[in-house]
């Protein structure tokens, strides 16, 4: 399936907007330079004291849906 490659840094004070379901997705830039939307709540398995940073691999279908989120680094 295709990937693509994310770095991302979200405080906790911002993932707390997303864990409340005020927010339902997270847009960011792929690291070939591509602006990719995916469900926000895809990130609470990756939820440290110090909110999300790090390097991320998103997985989509043929159809571009979500597939997966994980955390290379």
């Amino acid at each position: 399936m295709p990937c693509l490659r994310l770095r991302l840094t979200i405080s906790p004070r911002l993932f707390r907007q997303y864990y409340a379901g005020r927010v339902q997705a997270v847009q960011a830039r792929s690291e070939e330079g591509l602006r990719v939307r995916f469900p926000a709540a895809a990130l609470r398995p990756h939820l440290r004291h110090d909110g999300i940073r790090g390097r991320f691999e998103l997985e989509f279908d043929e159809r571009q849906r979500f597939v997966a989120l994980r955390r290379l680094d």
